[in-house]
């Protein structure tokens, strides 16, 4: 058999489409590779969407906003000073964009002047933070991304 160029591109062919198509089997059979969407209710937090917007306005409003510190005993989230700690109602959810067994969810208890969440809740690495508090009547929602 003799080898010239036609032998040689068709062999280099089947090799590329060969490569691409081991790829795309691993990739779709392997569970390391396996990525869910940020939500499952996806289109029920679409629709949800403009409260949110509104709720960041009056939180971007406040002379005051929350302000967050690491401590070793966890992470201590401070409302406005200015604010009724006792009438203040909302919850805290913290998402790891990494692993979302880790997500959880905490409602607002405030004790002394500050929440705190726990530290052995908080692995290292990155959280996003999203604080939805409601005070008198009047929504307000904070939002960051945190590397502890």
């Amino acid at each position: 058999m003799k080898f010239n160029w036609g032998t040689g591109i068709v062999i280099a062919i089947i090799g590329f489409i060969s490569f691409i198509m081991y790829f795309v089997i691993t990739m779709s059979t392997d569970n390391n590779y396996s990525h869910d969407l940020v939500t499952e209710q996806y289109y029920q937090k679409e629709l949800e969407y403009q409260q949110q917007i509104d709720a960041t306005k009056n939180a971007a409003k406040l002379e005051e906003n929350i302000s967050l510190k690491k401590t070793k005993e966890g992470l201590q989230v401070y409302f406005p000073s200015d604010f009724d700690k006792n009438e203040i109602k909302g919850k805290i959810f913290l998402y790891r964009p990494s692993n979302k067994q880790l997500d959880f969810e905490m409602p607002i208890s405030i004790s002394n002047t500050y929440l705190l969440v726990p530290e052995k809740r908080l692995l290292d690495g990155r959280w996003n933070i999203t604080i939805s508090w409601n005070y008198k009547s009047k929504d307000y929602l904070f939002k960051k991304e945190l590397n502890l």
